[in-house]
């Protein structure tokens, strides 16, 4: 699948699980790491598992996508989903402020805001 196109599946199934604070960013020139990151917080950790879980598994069903790797899920403090060209970072609240990650991949461009009324930007 296209990353674009993942990106937007993605993001698709975080906002139908009522992730929060939903964004993406398009790092694609900024690293070579991903094309893009999808980020998000959940309001608990049984929370933050149902949405890794829920990416995984849509993903692996319906698209026949494996994650690549999957790092912080018995901690649910920060998953982080690989899926090669885009790479899901599902946060609890603190740890996401903690992180600032968004602070840390500013060169990206951020294509999705959900607080901007889910606008693709």
């Amino acid at each position: 699948m296209e990353s674009g196109k993942l990106k937007d599946k993605i993001l698709e199934i975080l906002e139908d699980k009522k992730a929060r604070g939903l964004i993406a960013i398009d790092v694609e020139n900024v690293t070579v790491l991903a094309d893009s990151f999808v980020i998000c917080n959940g309001t608990s950790t049984p929370h933050i598992r149902a949405l890794a879980d829920d990416v995984e598994k849509t993903l692996r069903d319906n698209y026949r996508l494996e994650c690549r790797h999957r790092e912080g899920y018995n901690s649910a403090r920060w998953i982080l989903l690989d899926y090669g060209d885009v790479i899901v970072h599902i946060f609890h609240e603190e740890d996401r402020k903690f992180y600032d990650i968004e602070r840390l991949w500013s060169d990206g461009i951020i294509t999705y805001d959900a607080s901007r009324s889910g606008i693709n930007l």
